[in-house]
C-alpha cells in the first residue's frame, strides 16, 4: 500500500467519516497502514496538526486493528464514546434491510408505495420488501430474514408492525404508517406516527390567523392520550390556550362539539381535528363541525387532508417519500449501532393542504410567502 494511495484513503475518509457527536465537537475516524505511518511525510505528523484545532477529536485507526478480536474490542470502545465511528470502521457493511407492508389494495397501496420508494432512494444498504396479509407466517418470516442476514426491519401499516411484533427479538424495528398503537407495541421499537406533530399544525395555525388564542380538541384518550401530551407543551410555546375534553364515543363527542360551538368567541378561537376514529366521524361529525365553523367565523383546521376539501381551513399530511427516507436514516442508526428513541413519535415529514374559499370567508388573507408553502389548494385551481 503506497504512501500516495494512502493519503488519498485519507481525503476520502476524512469526507466520510466525520461524525458531529455533540455540540462543538466533530470526531474523525483515519485508517492507515503502519508501514506507512514513517518519514518526515507521516501520517502523525499530517494528523498532528488537527488533533491540536479546538473542537476536533481524531480517532486513529491502523490496518492491525482490523484483526479479531482486537477490532470488536476497539468498535466496542468507541460505542461507549457515542458510536461515532461504528458505521463508518465497519465499512458500511450493515446488511440488508426488511421492509413489512400490508398486502392490500388502492388506494393504500400507492401510500406504502411511496414510502417505500424513499426507503430505497436513501437506504446505503439492499432493501427486501415483503407485502403481509392478516393471516401471517410469523415463524416462516422470520426464518427467510434470517436467511438474508437481515437484522432491522422497517414495519408499515397494522400488519406490518404486528408481523414485526411477532418477530424474534433479536430484529431491531422501525415502524410507521399507523396513527398510534397500542402501550405493548410501542415499547418494542421506534415508531413514526401519521399523526402530524402538533407544533408544526400550532406553528402554521398562528401564522395564518394570528388573533387565535385558543384552541379546542375532542380525543378519545386510548387512542391520542400521547399526543395530547404533545400538544400541550406545543400550545404553551405558542401563548396558545389548549382546552381538551376526552369522548370514549360518537354520542358524547357530538355532544361536546356542539357545546363548544355555543360558546366559542370568533375573535380568539379555533378548534382542532385530530386523527381519531371515536371523535372525528365523516358522516355525522364533520358535517356538524364544518357547517358551524362557516355559519360562527371560527377556524377549523385538521390533521387529515380530506377534511381541507370538504372545508376545513388547512391541515398537515403526510410527505410519504420524506417519511420514507427518515425511516431509512433511523434504520440506518439502528443497524450501525446507534441509539434510537423508543416509543411513538409524530409526523414531522408532512405537507400543508389549504382552502383558499374558507379562508376569504374567515377574512384571513395568507402571505405570498406563505403561500408558496402550500402543497395543496381548494377548491381546486
Amino acid at each position: 500500500m503506497t504512501l500516495r494511495f494512502l493519503r488519498h484513503l485519507l481525503t476520502l475518509l476524512l469526507l466520510a467519516c466525520t461524525v458531529q457527536v455533540e455540540a462543538g465537537v466533530t470526531r474523525i475516524a483515519v485508517i492507515f497502514a503502519e508501514a506507512d505511518d514513517a518519514g518526515p511525510a507521516n501520517f502523525a505528523g499530517l494528523l498532528g496538526g488537527m488533533e491540536n484545532t479546538p473542537g476536533i477529536e481524531i480517532i486513529r485507526l491502523t490496518l492491525r486493528d482490523f484483526e479479531e478480536p482486537r477490532f470488536s474490542q476497539l468498535l466496542q470502545a468507541n460505542a461507549q464514546r457515542g458510536a461515532s465511528i461504528r458505521l463508518a470502521a465497519a465499512g458500511g457493511n450493515i446488511g440488508p434491510i426488511a421492509v413489512l407492508y400490508p398486502d392490500i389494495g388502492e388506494p393504500y397501496r400507492s401510500v406504502f408505495s411511496k414510502i417505500i420508494e424513499g426507503i430505497e432512494e436513501s437506504s446505503q444498504a439492499k432493501v427486501s420488501s415483503y407485502a403481509v396479509g392478516s393471516n401471517f407466517n410469523a415463524q416462516a418470516i422470520s426464518g427467510e430474514l434470517k436467511r438474508q442476514d437481515i437484522r432491522v426491519v422497517i414495519a408499515l401499516g397494522r400488519n406490518g408492525l404486528k408481523a414485526a411484533s411477532a418477530l424474534d427479538k433479536e430484529f431491531g424495528v422501525i415502524a410507521s404508517g399507523v396513527v398510534s398503537v397500542p402501550d405493548t407495541e410501542a415499547r418494542t421499537g421506534a415508531i413514526l406516527s401519521l399523526a402530524p406533530d402538533p407544533a408544526l399544525l400550532f406553528t402554521r395555525l398562528k401564522a395564518l390567523s394570528p388573533k387565535t388564542q385558543r384552541v379546542f380538541v375532542v380525543f378519545e384518550p386510548r387512542q391520542n392520550a400521547w399526543l395530547i401530551k404533545l400538544a400541550k407543551d406545543a400550545a404553551r410555546n405558542q401563548g396558545i390556550e389548549l382546552v381538551t375534553q376526552e369522548a370514549t364515543d360518537l354520542k358524547s363527542a357530538l355532544a361536546i362539539y356542539q357545546n363548544i360551538f355555543a360558546h366559542a368567541d370568533a375573535k380568539r378561537d379555533a378548534l382542532w381535528l385530530p386523527q381519531d376514529s371515536a371523535t372525528v366521524d365523516e358522516s355525522l361529525v364533520l358535517p356538524l363541525v364544518l357547517q358551524e365553523s362557516w355559519n360562527k367565523g371560527i377556524p377549523v383546521f385538521s390533521s387529515n387532508v380530506s377534511h381541507v376539501k370538504r372545508g376545513a381551513l388547512f391541515a398537515l399530511y403526510p410527505n410519504n417519500v420524506e417519511l420514507g427516507r427518515n425511516l431509512a436514516s433511523s434504520a440506518l442508526g439502528m443497524a450501525s449501532g446507534s441509539p434510537v428513541a423508543r416509543g411513538v413519535l409524530p409526523l414531522r415529514d408532512v405537507l400543508t393542504a389549504f382552502n383558499t374559499r374558507t379562508a376569504s370567508h374567515l377574512g384571513l388573507t395568507p402571505s405570498k410567502v406563505q403561500q408558496q408553502g402550500f402543497d395543496l389548494l381548494f377548491p381546486e385551481q
